[in-house]
């Protein structure tokens, strides 16, 4: 059996509370330095993995991913719409945002929820 967290049931101090502001600047201003290990694209169970905090989820890790996903339709002629999500993380809007760009510039049928609403990840 799972033990509780000592914070279960309490309120939690602010100082705690993630800096979403900060996380999203973070976002889009560090720029990944490839020979840092930590800091290069990391795929878990369920996609990119990753912290802007640490610069290990950004834009450019974004970009490149989305660039390398129209390159292989390209490579592979696959050329129906590419169906786009996100999740509840604070940077599944701005990671949405980015993709977009990068598919809108290869001129890909992009296809979003019409009412934008949050979806699980597989």
């Amino acid at each position: 059996m799972a033990s509780l967290s000592p914070l279960a049931g309490k309120t939690l101090d602010p100082s705690r509370l993630t800096d979403i502001p900060a996380l999203i600047a973070a976002y889009y201003d560090r720029k990944p330095d490839v020979s840092i290990p930590a800091q290069r694209v990391s795929f878990g169970t369920s996609g990119h993995r990753g912290s802007s905090f640490h610069t290990s989820f950004n834009e450019g890790h974004i970009l490149a991913i989305c660039e390398a996903i129209c390159r292989h339709r390209k490579a592979e002629g696959i050329d129906g719409p590419l169906f786009i999500g996100m999740d509840t993380h604070a940077l599944s809007g701005p990671a949405q945002r980015s993709a977009i760009e990068v598919f809108a510039a290869h001129g890909l049928d992009v296809r979003i929820d019409e009412h934008e609403a949050l979806r699980p990840r597989p």
